[in-house]
């Protein structure tokens, strides 16, 4: 699965983007992609997140050496 984003500009010149999870099937011998899920309007900055979380390999979350979970704000 991947997520596929829409882009089209709207009556006032803006950019909208519209997300929406996707398959990839083999039907007779062709592919087709069928949709899964319709996320709906997204913004710009969502994006890479929507593609990250939904990526076959998947970001881990780095620290560096000097910064724990604790200096981020995440509470145990």
């Amino acid at each position: 699965m991947f997520v596929k984003i829409n882009k089209r500009r709207d009556k006032h010149g803006e950019m909208t983007y519209t997300a929406s999870i996707m398959r990839s099937d083999r039907v007779k011998g062709k592919v087709v992609q069928t949709t899964v899920a319709y996320i709906g309007r997204v913004e710009e900055d969502q994006i890479p997140y929507l593609k990250a979380a939904y990526a076959k390999k998947k970001p881990r979350l780095v620290w560096d050496d000097d910064e724990s979970p604790q200096d981020v704000g995440c509470e145990q």
